[in-house]
């Protein structure tokens, strides 16, 4: 997407709207009678739709580039400073002649399927063109006039920033500004707009090979990162809202951006580790207001056998601001995460509830709870690799209800006025 050296504008290409939510959730990357009619299309490459958002407002989309000069990379060292890709989805004044962004870059898309079948076995390698999925948002549209709550989303350990697209898509229809954040190191695949001294490739790739929950030192660096991440960017969105541009590339902002952003009204949800960085990053920074935890846990990984983890403080001593937990009856390791979550709800006072999508598994909170289906169908996975991944229930129903319950809950507890 971007070249090596001086960074263009912007981290998307034009591209055309594909068919809405409709068809997705029918439960197909491609209709049977048009594969028989087009049989060399699997050699080219499944084409996966994104369901459609289903709020009042056309989302208008754009990255910035942050960089952190206090503090070095915590997973690779040898970069001296923290160097960051996020996300914004917000509601567009108007479209007309913006393009609709395509999901992933190409250089992203390039790299994906390795690295998403290490996080996920059973994922295919080949035969998906991961970079043909459009997004329903414009590049760089003009943001709608209007102070929003702002929600930061972190995604799971070894996922990008564009598997929680859907859900970010939604929320922003609906009137919020959502930032969505890349974790460099930890995520599968980050693009930058260019290269650096210490960086000499405009991407990094994730440096985890194997569970990080299996290192216990490595978890709690990857935990205190991604607290440290969300932090920072909630500092570059208070600089952006009062009127400076914080990209450090000093790329151009969509017109109106900073205007249509109240960081003063903050919320943070996640998947998995980006739970329990949503639900720490509460407790310790009172501007966030609210935090959703999907499935994320919120104590330490045990030191050696027989022995418990430490709980997060979130856990420990319990939060005084609402915590929504969302579970699925498939975690293989519902035991473990009980344990910390039971801790957080038994705080007395506090403002902590759970729910529980039954026959769903845990990637089911993220982009693969539309997509796995369609690879099932397309088939490029099998039947129990799609159980195993996001259950058995169909994204009719999984997609609707996580949507429900994150945007409701947000709507409570930060209503975009």
């Amino acid at each position: 997407m971007f070249p090596t050296g001086t960074p263009t504008r912007r981290g998307f290409a034009g591209s055309a709207v594909l068919a809405g939510a409709a068809l997705l959730l029918a439960g197909g990357a491609t209709p049977a009678r048009a594969r028989r009619r087009q049989p060399s299309r699997a050699a080219a490459g499944v084409t996966l739709r994104l369901p459609g958002p289903t709020g009042p407002y056309r989302t208008g989309v754009t990255t910035l580039y942050l960089v952190d000069r206090s503090r070095p990379d915590p997973l690779t060292p040898s970069i001296p400073e923290r160097e960051l890709m996020v996300t914004v989805f917000y509601p567009a004044r108007a479209v007309h002649g913006r393009p609709v962004a395509p999901q992933m870059s190409a250089v992203a898309a390039r790299r994906f399927p390795e690295t998403a079948a290490a996080v996920h076995p059973g994922l295919p390698t080949s035969g998906v063109d991961w970079a043909a999925t459009s997004t329903h948002s414009y590049a760089d549209a003009p943001a709608r006039p209007g102070r929003r709550p702002v929600l930061l989303y972190s995604p799971g350990g070894g996922d990008p920033r564009t598997m929680g697209t859907g859900l970010a898509e939604e929320l922003a229809s609906h009137g919020y500004a959502v930032v969505t954040v890349d974790h460099p190191g930890d995520a599968g695949v980050v693009e930058f707009p260019g290269t650096t001294d210490h960086r000499p490739e405009p991407w990094r790739e994730t440096v985890f090979r194997g569970d990080p929950r299996m290192d216990p030192p490595l978890f709690r660096t990857m935990i205190d990162a991604r607290v440290a991440d969300t932090r920072f960017v909630l500092d570059a969105l208070e600089t952006l809202a009062a009127g400076q541009n914080p990209d450090a590339a000093g790329r151009p902002l969509p017109e109106g951006l900073g205007r249509a952003l109240d960081p003063r009204r903050a919320g943070a949800y996640g998947h998995s580790a980006g739970g329990t960085t949503a639900a720490e990053v509460m407790y310790e920074d009172r501007r966030v207001r609210a935090a959703v935890d999907m499935e994320g846990y919120l104590d330490h990984p045990a030191e050696g056998p027989g022995r418990v983890g430490e709980l997060y403080p979130v856990a420990r001593h319990g939060v005084d601001r609402p915590l929504l937990l969302l579970g699925t009856d498939g975690f293989p390791d519902r035991r473990g995460l009980e344990r910390s979550w039971s801790a957080v709800l038994a705080h007395p006072g506090g403002r902590t509830d759970r729910h529980q999508l039954d026959r769903a598994a845990h990637a089911v909170f993220t982009d693969y709870a539309a997509f796995v289906p369609q690879l099932r169908s397309a088939g490029l996975l099998t039947t129990e690799d799609r159980v195993r991944l996001v259950g058995a229930v169909g994204p009719a129903v999984s997609v609707p209800w996580v949507r429900h319950r994150v945007r409701s809950f947000f709507a409570r507890h930060l209503p975009a006025r």
